[in-house]
């Protein structure tokens, strides 16, 4: 009998999200052999893309293909698949649509852990609706009665939410940081894929060394490069060591 690989899910709301604040996940789970599945709710491309419009002439339609062609080489390089959902950035919205398909890609896939948005940004509202339909997809895949099938296999994952933008006005809380050390070469090669985003290379390389310091900190173990996650739900255990 062949066992089924684990797997992770990724809620982003748009393509640079994955790679700054969870590229390091994505690639360390890849490599231990997980089926890491990316879901890119936009193509950012009108909020998020500031260098692909300095350009004279541009179209929308322009920027989404480079936007989408930047997301599918980062995901590439990372170890994970990509599906893109295109409901739009700067209004992002969502609908039953999306939310369906969402609940059967949980089933789908039966993920071990999920990683989104965190669920406050006042700087960005595309980012806590993310989070909001990973939550709400998470619950309704358990409901019985959704899409009755009693050959299915699907267990609630936990949520882990991803280091936002200034973490410090999104009441986000760091309670795990994930040692990335020996992915930082793959996630760094993912950053220079983004060209639209450029201006944030260098920031989300500090924001890296700034935990890799906490995570040392706080493990005792030499850490150089770190990610900062934020627990959405308890943690169950038998022990505390």
């Amino acid at each position: 009998m062949t066992s089924v690989p684990k797997s992770g899910l990724v809620v982003t709301a748009h393509p640079g999200d994955f790679v700054w604040r969870a590229g390091g996940a994505i690639a360390l789970h890849a490599a231990k052999g997980y089926h890491l599945k990316i879901v890119c709710l936009s193509y950012g491309e009108r909020g998020e893309s500031q260098w692909a419009w300095k350009s004279a002439g541009v179209r929308l339609d322009d920027v989404k293909a480079q936007r989408r062609a930047e997301a599918e080489e980062a995901a590439a390089i990372l170890g994970a698949e990509i599906e893109f959902f295109d409901v739009g950035d700067y209004p992002l919205r969502v609908g039953e649509a999306e939310l369906d398909r969402l609940v059967d890609v949980y089933r789908e896939l039966n993920p071990a852990f999920v990683l989104t948005h965190a669920l406050e940004d006042p700087y960005n509202f595309d980012h806590p609706v993310a989070a909001h339909l990973a939550q709400e997809a998470r619950v309704i895949a358990q409901a019985a009665g959704h899409k009755p099938d009693h050959e299915r296999r699907y267990s609630a994952p936990p949520v882990f939410l991803f280091e936002p933008h200034q973490p410090e006005q999104c009441n986000f809380k760091p309670q795990v940081i994930l040692n990335i050390d020996s992915v930082w070469a793959t996630k760094q090669r993912a950053f220079r894929v983004l060209a639209a985003q450029r201006h944030l290379w260098d920031y989300y390389e500090r924001v890296a060394l700034n935990r890799g310091v906490q995570g040392g900190r706080n493990s005792g173990t030499a850490m150089t490069y770190g990610e900062a996650y934020q627990r959405l739900f308890p943690m169950a255990a038998e022990v505390l060591s």
